[in-house]
């Protein structure tokens, strides 16, 4: 029986990277994607089993190219498609947000999201699976927080009405909203205060690892979730 295919459309580091690990050890191939740094996503790749992906989500033809190639080198449409392609911001308040920062959030988080969801509505095979990664900020405030969370927000839209629109042909459609993780992004510019004000959120007073996250996405594209659909799962050490 041929392994199935994974599509990690953000996978060269952090929470992608681990859940390339993640579904890699759950018995899928896995193709992911990355936009710099080439060599080091080059030297995640498996041969047979890990294959990385030149690609900005910004640019629906990339995404689209993903799709086709990944199904060519690996003989079979994908299995499951996880959305995690992102970015954030310094966090400031609203009234000092410029509008260059708010738009850039949108076009990778939102109309990325967006360009990944179409293409994996067609591509996914009957049976399968797609999840979005987005954020447990959703539902708690944080100050300086509200754009980033706003884009989050509205790629859970986007996944709730998909879940209704695919579920005739088997596919599942979930979120994964973590809290703070220790990453790459989320270190991105803040002090170590800021870092042990997030980690006290927590009641267990710490942030999250990657591979704590990547298991939650592995379980939902296993057979072992097959009556999750329409869910935001949220592995936040008690965040919200």
């Amino acid at each position: 029986m041929t392994q199935p295919l994974a599509l990690v459309f953000g996978g060269s580091r952090g929470i992608g990277a681990a859940c390339v690990q993640a579904l890699a050890q759950d018995g899928f191939r896995v193709a992911f994607t990355y936009v710099s740094k080439p060599d080091e996503a080059k030297a995640q790749e498996k041969n047979g089993q890990i294959k990385a992906y030149a690609a900005d989500v910004r640019d629906v033809a990339a995404v689209q190219g993903v799709f086709v190639q990944a199904a060519k080198d690996f003989g079979t449409r994908p299995q499951t498609v996880i959305v995690n392609a992102g970015i954030n911001q310094p966090y400031v308040p609203l009234g000092q947000f410029t509008h260059d920062n708010f738009r850039k959030l949108m076009e990778v988080n939102v109309f990325g999201a967006f360009n990944v969801l179409t293409e994996a509505a067609k591509e996914v095979l009957d049976g399968g699976s797609i999840i979005g990664i987005t954020t447990s900020m959703v539902r708690t405030a944080v100050p300086g927080g509200g754009p980033y969370t706003a884009t989050k927000a509205a790629v859970e839209s986007l996944l709730r009405s998909m879940g209704k629109e695919v579920a005739s042909r088997g596919v599942r459609v979930n979120g994964v909203a973590p809290g703070a993780v220790d990453t790459d992004l989320f270190n991105a510019g803040k002090t170590e205060e800021a870092k042990q004000r997030a980690a006290s959120m927590s009641p267990f007073n710490r942030i999250g690892r990657p591979s704590e996250v990547a298991d939650a996405v592995a379980f939902l594209a296993s057979d072992r979730a097959s009556w999750i659909h329409g869910q935001i799962i949220q592995p936040n050490g008690g965040l919200v």
